[in-house]
């Protein structure tokens, strides 16, 4: 009678083991670290093939991320740039390449864009046309 039981008792670990198997389950202590990888995978895919991953692409590698402006200091921004150049605000950000200017970039009417850099007091100190150089202005 032993062995009867025995054999019973094997059978759902038998089961089990052939359950996680399938699953893709291990007692591996790795499982977190091979987990995450295959998480992260499609979005690091997505940046080393120029898309967008956390921020937008044709970002350089390296490039820090602009702040975007709130507040009265996006009110005032903007409202200085749509002035200097008529259009639609496609977004506001503080300037990373140029320390102490605030970037508005502008959609006009004619469907191209241009960022507005602005100092501090909200005077237009340049512009550059979206796929140009900058231009004093």
């Amino acid at each position: 009678m032993n062995a009867k039981i025995r054999a019973l008792a094997v059978i759902p670990a038998v089961a089990l083991m052939f359950s996680l198997a399938a699953c893709g389950g291990s007692d591996s202590k790795d499982d977190a670290k091979d987990t995450a990888a295959t998480v992260s995978a499609p979005a690091d895919a997505g940046a080393a093939e120029g898309g967008e991953a956390g921020g937008e692409a044709g970002d350089e590698a390296g490039e820090k991320k602009e702040p975007p402006l709130t507040g009265a200091i996006k009110e005032k921004a903007e409202k200085a740039a749509l002035a200097a150049h008529p259009g639609t605000v496609l977004k506001s950000e503080e300037d990373q390449e140029n320390p102490g200017l605030y970037a508005v970039e502008v959609q006009k009417s004619d469907g191209t864009a241009i960022e507005v850099y602005l100092d501090k007091s909200f005077k237009v100190v340049k512009t550059k046309e979206e796929g140009t150089e900058e231009n004093e202005g």
